[in-house]
């Protein structure tokens, strides 16, 4: 079947279409018409390239007035919020100075009431009504105890049998103003004492 198909040609002659006067002039049109699209590509290559170099130029433009742009609103937002923050620290301290407002006039409030002034007289110089006797805690060097100290827990004072160095001095006074008469026989045995012995 495909040998039938085939054309009874002779080898070397052109197929029917291909030779004659009607062909060379197609020939000719297609050549024309492949050179006209060449150039019509090419022209379109070089518009589109010109197009992209002034769409470049273009962009490049953009990026430039974008940045001045970017650099102009950062220095304003940097601006907003330093001031931002100033506003705010300010606000905190008009609050701060609010509440000390309200305790001065909480505090000339009290001093108005003479119970009050009584007792401050008291506290901070020892005032006291008439029929009253003051009586002021000192501390170990004499010094007045102010309101804020606490006194000790008895529980924990100093042994109350060991005797203070003033008390010797006295005693040793009071036997040097008033000698003994008879002075005792010193002892053959030394004897430890009984709390040394009760261990």
């Amino acid at each position: 079947m495909a040998d039938e198909r085939r054309t009874s040609r002779k080898p070397g002659r052109p197929a029917s279409g291909r030779s004659g006067p009607r062909y060379a002039e197609r020939l000719k049109a297609e050549r024309k018409q492949a050179a006209r699209d060449r150039e019509a590509a090419l022209l379109r290559a070089r518009a589109e390239h010109q197009r992209k170099s002034r769409l470049t130029g273009r962009a490049a433009i953009l990026v430039l007035v974008l940045a001045v742009l970017a650099v102009s609103y950062a220095s304003s937002l940097r601006a907003y919020l330093q001031q931002r923050g100033q506003i705010e620290q300010l606000e905190a301290q008009i609050f701060e100075r609010e509440g000390n407002i309200a305790d001065l006039k909480r505090e000339k409030e009290r001093w108005e009431d003479p119970s009050y002034v009584a007792q401050q007289a008291r506290a901070r110089f020892g005032y006291v009504m008439r029929g009253e006797t003051p009586y002021v805690v000192v501390d170990e060097n004499g010094d007045p105890l102010d309101a804020s100290a606490e006194l000790g827990d008895p529980a924990s004072v100093d042994d109350p049998d060991v005797r203070a160095w003033y008390e010797d001095a006295w005693d040793s006074m009071k036997i040097a103003g008033n000698p003994p008469t008879r002075v005792r026989a010193p002892k053959d045995e030394i004897q430890a004492p009984e709390e040394d012995l009760s261990e």
